[in-house]
């Protein structure tokens, strides 16, 4: 019975995770398709391009929650059904790969950065904690969105591994299973990661600053014009 109910936590988690919240948010609070325009990616960067705060981070958030909600559950109540750390650590890759092939929605998904945090937030608080400060000290030197995500996804199982004995001790499956998803966000990655070596990729806020800027440029020179009429 125990190997049928760790089949069932798998399906479940893998079902959870291909919930594609941003195509679900998009549709209930009335925006375009995040499929359809921007990188096409359904995930909250691209829903924040739809130009509402508000849907990406409640995107954002509950991309988060599908990753971390398996991952709680067994250790919740996993106990009871004689689920252990091994089927943890496949719900929660389960759910990440429901993210990035999501069933529902033709297997077509987003890359994963905010449903990995999840489950690595359910794995241990501290280690999500970490991942996620990585990213954001990342993102704040560099300013590129995927180069914090590429980093962070590599660290995630070095940390999980080096402080094993400290904050947690690692197991086999779970390594296992934070190794399969850094690999998978850095496949998931690789156009971006052409981008950065062409020197292509996109900073965070650039857009904004590209739109003061023509802004202002637009304003100077209908300033120009009337100078001239005068």
């Amino acid at each position: 019975m125990t190997a049928l109910y760790s089949l069932i936590a798998v399906i479940a988690a893998y079902l959870i995770g291909s919930l594609s919240f941003a195509v679900i948010v998009s549709r209930t609070m009335g925006l375009n398709d995040p499929r359809t325009y921007g990188s096409g990616n359904p995930g909250a960067t691209n829903v924040l391009r739809s130009g509402s705060k508000a849907a990406a981070a409640v995107t954002l958030l509950l991309d988060a929650v599908k990753g971390w909600l398996p991952v709680m559950l067994i250790k919740w109540f996993g106990a009871d059904f004689g689920l252990a750390e091994g089927t943890m650590a496949m719900a929660g890759l389960a759910a990440f790969l429901g993210h990035l092939y999501p069933v529902f929605f033709g297997f077509q998904g987003g890359k994963g950065v905010a449903t990995a945090l999840g489950v690595l937030l359910g794995i241990s608080g501290w280690l999500g904690l970490a991942t996620a400060l990585t990213w954001l000290i990342m993102a704040v030197f560099f300013r590129y969105s995927s180069l914090a995500s590429l980093v962070a996804a590599i660290f995630a199982p070095v940390y999980y591994v080096l402080c094993s004995g400290v904050v947690w001790y690692a197991e086999t499956p779970v390594t296992v299973a934070i190794v399969a998803m850094a690999a998978l966000l850095v496949w998931r990655h690789r156009e971006n990661i052409q981008r950065l070596m062409a020197g292509k990729e996109s900073k965070l806020g650039k857009k904004k600053q590209d739109a003061a800027a023509g802004a202002a440029a637009a304003a100077a020179a209908k300033h120009g014009s009337k100078s001239k009429r005068r």
